[in-house]
């Protein structure tokens, strides 16, 4: 019997909370403010209630650019 993964059956958010972000690449949010100030960290967008939301898309071309440079 396959057993399927509960990540491959259940759809991924398109926008991530900041929180959701710094856990999945496990970064402090000093760090990653940090980075954001030199340009180095994804797209940060601002919601109309001040909530702060990173795009998956743009967190997944954010990794893909580390790793090239990590090459």
């Amino acid at each position: 019997m396959t057993r399927v993964s509960k990540e491959s059956t259940v759809a991924r958010p398109q926008m991530l909370k900041l929180a959701e972000v710094l856990e999945e690449i496990e970064m402090s949010r000093a760090a990653f403010y940090r980075m954001r100030a030199r340009g180095q960290a994804p797209r940060l967008r601002k919601l109309p209630n001040g909530q702060l939301r990173v795009s998956r898309a743009d967190l997944d071309a954010w990794w893909e650019a580390c790793a090239e440079n990590a090459a």
